[in-house]
């Protein structure tokens, strides 16, 4: 590994984070980055990097599966009606993070999704913040990648006034990678120029 970069077996060098595990690599080649416009979709990973706070992006995504049965697929329309009898059936769910605090905020957050939704939509509301294209960082090591952003800064703010929880700045700007919004795979990862002509494509 140099500076946050890992030559792979296949000849391709990647950003550190995924390690080499089979699983986590397919993550970052095939999703991490790609820029996302799907309000429902958008809706999805939020809660989920929600639900990390605290644990490893990876636990996450080996429950990915779970939650998503757990939520109705995440949509917010059916998880804005749970009750609290739901909430108590998926704090005995071993599938999922059986966290009431992050439970009760998706429930929030779904109630919240709607109402953006009905303004013009959940990924306008988010893109028009980076001006509906993904920002390019030209990242070169790992110490190059911040952790938080201004627009991070102001994209949480904004969430929580419309009644979303467990959205900190450091949560969205890892959302804000994951979904695209802005091109944080390391320049000598063989995905970022991937990703970059994704965004130029637009």
């Amino acid at each position: 590994m140099t500076d946050g970069l890992i030559l792979h077996p296949d000849h391709k060098t990647r950003c550190w984070w995924p390690g080499i595990d089979p699983f986590y690599v397919d993550y970052h080649d095939k999703e991490w980055g790609v820029p996302e416009f799907d309000d429902r979709a958008l809706f999805e990973k939020l809660i989920l990097d929600g639900f990390q706070a605290g644990l490893s992006w990876i636990t996450i995504l080996r429950k990915r599966e779970n939650f998503r049965r757990a939520f109705a697929g995440f949509e917010p329309a059916v998880i804005a009606r749970f009750d609290q009898a739901q909430v108590e059936a998926l704090m005995l769910d071993t599938g999922i993070v059986r966290n009431r605090a992050k439970i009760e905020a998706t429930i929030a957050g779904a109630r919240a999704w709607l109402v953006i939704q009905e303004r013009g939509g959940f990924s306008r509301f988010l893109w028009d913040f980076v001006d509906g294209r993904p920002v390019q960082t030209d990242a070169k090591t790992r110490k190059d990648v911040p952790t938080e952003t201004e627009v991070s800064r102001r994209i949480s703010k904004a969430l929580k006034a419309e009644g979303f929880n467990f959205v900190g700045p450091t949560i969205v700007y890892a959302f804000m990678q994951a979904v695209g919004m802005t091109n944080d795979h390391l320049t000598g990862c063989y995905r970022h120029a991937e990703c970059r002509a994704l965004a130029e494509n637009r």
